[in-house]
């Protein structure tokens, strides 16, 4: 005698049923966006990537909609748009919000206070990882690397760099976004929100006035190496010891003043970043070989 899945208490569920397609007048308007994406191709199936990010912009995250356009377009079936969207951190697959605001917490940002920031972001906005704030303005998240190592600890908020951060600094920032207040980053181009850089990084051109010439470039300790490549004859910046020990005043150095290239962001620490942990200063108090 055989029994149901039923009589063992075992539910097999309901089938997910097929996403449903965008209103005929938004599906219109991202068909002809999608056009012109694909045309930049020699092979329609490299247009996933920019196409998720455009019906990202739409919805302000990739939903089983979106997906389901994708592969419509691209003639690829749902699992393979799925298996890309899943891939990829840069693809919201829940509700976010205007702002993502991400701390890095990998090894050099996290020893310069990374950890720190994040765990005070947290409690100062109420929300976990990867959650977003009651007034739909930020989602906080921690990234493992956001390529700006020498500027540690690094917050970005939609992939615009908020270098040298501390603690209150981030609070400071996060309390500015949610205010609406005007927020400059360290280097590029003023904030916009989070579906306008979907829209941006799906190839389509920022028509705000004066936002390309913002556009973000390398800061200038990433260039040291290559300005010292090319011969060219970097100035010296003198860096005193964290613990406010003696230094060689006797040694002709040059302090270093940041140049109008090097504009400091509207939220950018007033101290050390090593603040965040003082018990723990971090660099050499000596000179090398002593």
């Amino acid at each position: 005698m055989t029994t149901s899945s039923s009589e063992r208490g075992v539910s097999l569920g309901m089938p997910e049923l097929p996403a449903p397609g965008y209103p005929d007048d938004v599906r219109a308007r991202l068909e002809a966006d999608a056009r012109e994406v694909v045309a930049r191709y020699p092979d329609s199936r490299s247009a996933l990537l920019p196409l998720l990010h455009l019906v990202q912009a739409e919805e302000g995250h990739v939903t089983r909609t979106g997906m389901r356009f994708c592969a419509d377009v691209l003639g690829l079936t749902t699992a393979e748009v799925t298996a890309v969207a899943t891939f990829y951190t840069m693809y919201r697959r829940k509700p976010s919000g205007d702002y993502q605001v991400g701390v890095c917490t990998n090894t050099l940002c996290a020893v310069m206070g990374g950890d720190a920031i994040f765990e005070e972001l947290q409690e100062h906005l109420g929300v976990g990882n990867g959650e977003t704030t009651g007034d739909g303005k930020v989602t906080l998240e921690h990234i493992e690397c956001n390529a700006a190592c020498d500027y540690a600890p690094v917050v970005m908020v939609n992939w615009e760099f908020f270098d040298n951060q501390t603690p209150d600094s981030a609070k400071r920032l996060v309390d500015d976004l949610r205010a609406g207040r005007d927020v400059a980053p360290t280097r590029g181009a003023r904030l916009c929100t989070f579906k306008e850089t979907a829209r941006i990084l799906a190839g389509f051109p920022d028509e705000r006035p004066g936002a390309v010439e913002e556009g973000g470039s390398a800061g200038a300790a990433s260039l040291v190496g290559l300005r010292l490549a090319k011969g060219e004859a970097a100035p010296a910046r003198v860096v005193h010891p964290r613990d406010g020990g003696p230094h060689d005043e006797q040694q002709d150095r040059t302090v270093h003043h940041p140049s109008p290239a090097e504009h400091l962001s509207s939220h950018d620490a007033p101290q050390d970043s090593s603040a965040s942990d003082p018990a723990h200063p971090a660099g050499p108090v000596a000179e090398e070989g002593e």
